[in-house]
């Protein structure tokens, strides 16, 4: 099942598109955190270049740490509709397989890759990637909570 195009957004409100290799732990995680601090006033969507089976679980423990659930999140690939959709497209480590539209902004995130790591690992990974969605809230005029 591709990323998905909730194109109601009528309303202007920002688009972010949170892209990796599996979708299975940074773009998860940075959705997680996206979708928590935004409180609705914007819209993310993430995706892989080739996505995994699950979600890594040590991203799901230490986001939950944090009270915020990704359980109900799925590894999807994207398409060339979402990225267009999208105002930001964030690329964590898809290299050259990360889709590039003229006039688009990007945004690539080097963060390491939790893949088969501990909790203990995943944990300065995930506040890393607080501290960037944070950042990039506030550059598109989007206030935390």
């Amino acid at each position: 099942m591709p990323a998905r195009e909730d194109r109601n957004v009528s309303d202007g409100a920002p688009t972010v598109l949170f892209l990796c290799v599996h979708n299975a732990g940074r773009s998860q995680m940075a959705l997680g955190w996206f979708n928590h601090l935004a409180d609705g006033n914007a819209i993310a969507w993430s995706g892989g270049s080739e996505p995994g089976t699950e979600i890594n679980p040590s991203a799901i423990a230490a986001m939950d740490e944090v009270g915020i659930d990704i359980t109900h999140e799925f590894p999807k690939p994207w398409t060339d509709e979402i990225v267009r959709a999208a105002d930001v497209v964030v690329t964590m480590g898809c290299g050259d397989s990360c889709p590039f539209f003229p006039g688009k902004r990007y945004e690539d995130w080097e963060l390491e890759d939790p893949a088969g790591q501990s909790i203990g690992a995943v944990r300065p990974i995930r506040d890393e990637i607080e501290k960037r969605v944070r950042d990039l809230l506030a550059s598109l005029e989007v206030p935390a909570r």
